[in-house]
């Protein structure tokens, strides 16, 4: 059954791609949630129900979707998967991460599916697509890019290593916070990257092309997949 659900996840990326690149350069109209560094476009809802239909449509009766716009939008607040846990069949989507590269035409975003049996993580797809890159990791069968298998780095210091973060969108909280975070690891590291997508760049982690990833507090669509 997983096979055909992992087929339903890339069919769903890639529509919902195929979206997001169609609509790029192209938004009229931006929206703020939690603050005013937080985006959030009629794309980014487009892209949801894209995915949210082609689940129900395919995956079949018993199947419940966490989405990252639904949830801004007052679903029941959900802070943890570990929330979730009883839930027989689950699929946590980002539709568009990188909505503020998006807006301002960076081209660096992606669509982030993680499909959850009880609680466990059984695969995960994310799909670039301004590069038609696609990153996807199955429970026991490690994880893969474009088809071919990667492994995380093998560099074991700071010194040698270039990392990732992400700054939380309230500047009066978590941003602070990973501020200092930030400058610290920025001393002792190679460097340190905000790229704009945590999903892109857990999987730049995950095929060993960045050694680490800083980032505090991800909502559950962040880092699921």
């Amino acid at each position: 059954m997983e096979r055909r659900l992992l087929e339903v996840a890339r069919r769903a990326a890639h529509e919902a791609g195929r979206l997001l690149l169609e609509a790029h350069g192209r938004v009229a109209h931006v929206e703020t949630k939690s603050s005013y560094a937080d985006l959030v476009t009629e794309v980014d809802r487009a892209a949801e129900r894209v995915i949210a239909g082609a689940i129900a449509r395919e995956a079949g009766p018993g199947h419940e979707v966490l989405g990252e716009e639904a949830f801004a939008a007052g679903a029941a607040p959900v802070t943890s998967l570990d929330d979730l846990a009883a839930v027989p069949h689950l699929w946590v989507v980002d539709p568009l991460d990188g909505t503020t590269n998006f807006v301002h035409g960076v081209p660096f975003f992606a669509v982030s599916i993680a499909y959850l049996c009880r609680g466990e993580t059984r695969f995960g797809v994310i799909h670039d697509p301004v590069r038609d890159t696609w990153y996807e990791a199955v429970r026991g069968a490690g994880f893969m890019e474009n088809g071919q298998p990667r492994r995380v780095s093998a560099e074991e210091t700071l010194r040698r290593s270039l990392l990732a973060t992400g700054f939380q969108y309230d500047a009066a909280g978590e941003g602070r916070l990973n501020l200092r975070h930030f400058a610290a690891v920025a001393r002792q590291s190679r460097n340190v990257r905000a790229l704009g997508s945590a999903a892109l760049a857990l999987a730049l982690v995950a095929a060993g092309r960045l050694s680490g990833f800083l980032g505090l507090r991800l909502r559950p669509w962040g880092g699921a997949a």
